[in-house]
């Protein structure tokens, strides 16, 4: 059973929309652990009940919730759910940059609410893949760029071609049983010691 964080941020009907939006949810199979407004710290609360979805009821998404929902994106990602009346293509634009799963605009239906959830939770799933793939990327270009830098420092000190540098530093790599970009890192910092 899914864990549902309800946000409610509309006070001017708070309790009557959030109430039958509960209901709603408990009727789809979801379990509601926690409901709260955006004037507590969403990522506090978030780290607190740690639910699987965070479910946001409002007129219209203003600046502090689209913070607070970059930084749970950044910190503690998960789906995110913003149901709101702001049919803006900018403010709809805003809140899928800030990290929002899914922009649903027309009210909440009953029987919308585990199609619309179960659409948020897949598109959230490969955007995290896709966000993992990339972050593996970057790191992998990182450290080719070290072992490059690491590689031509070897050949000063060596005064040896590419080849043979490389050749040096997969040696000593394997010899004590470590990862190439270690071995880069120990001469990139070795030839920083001598001032090179």
């Amino acid at each position: 059973m899914r864990r549902i964080l309800l946000i409610e941020d509309t006070p001017r009907v708070a309790g009557r929309i959030t109430g039958r939006l509960r209901s709603a949810l408990t009727e789809a199979g979801f379990d509601v652990i926690g409901e709260s407004d955006l004037d507590v710290n969403l990522a506090e609360r978030i780290q607190a009940l740690q639910p699987d979805v965070v479910l946001i009821d409002t007129d219209s998404p203003g600046r502090d919730m689209m913070e607070q929902v970059v930084v749970v994106t950044r910190d503690l990602p998960r789906p995110i759910v913003l149901f709101t009346d702001d049919q803006s293509p900018a403010t709809m634009r805003q809140a899928i940059k800030a990290g929002v799963s899914a922009y649903i605009v027309e009210g909440i239906q009953a029987q919308r609410l585990k199609p619309i959830l179960d659409v948020a939770i897949a598109r959230f799933e490969s955007d995290q893949t896709l966000r993992a793939q990339l972050q593996a990327r970057d790191q992998q270009l990182a450290e080719r760029k070290r072992i490059e830098l690491a590689k031509g420092m070897l050949m000063k000190m060596k005064h040896c071609d590419e080849e043979e540098a490389y050749t040096l530093m997969r040696r000593q790599a394997m010899s004590r049983q470590q990862k190439l970009i270690q071995v880069a890192e120990q001469i990139i910092a070795i030839d920083e010691m001598l001032g090179h």
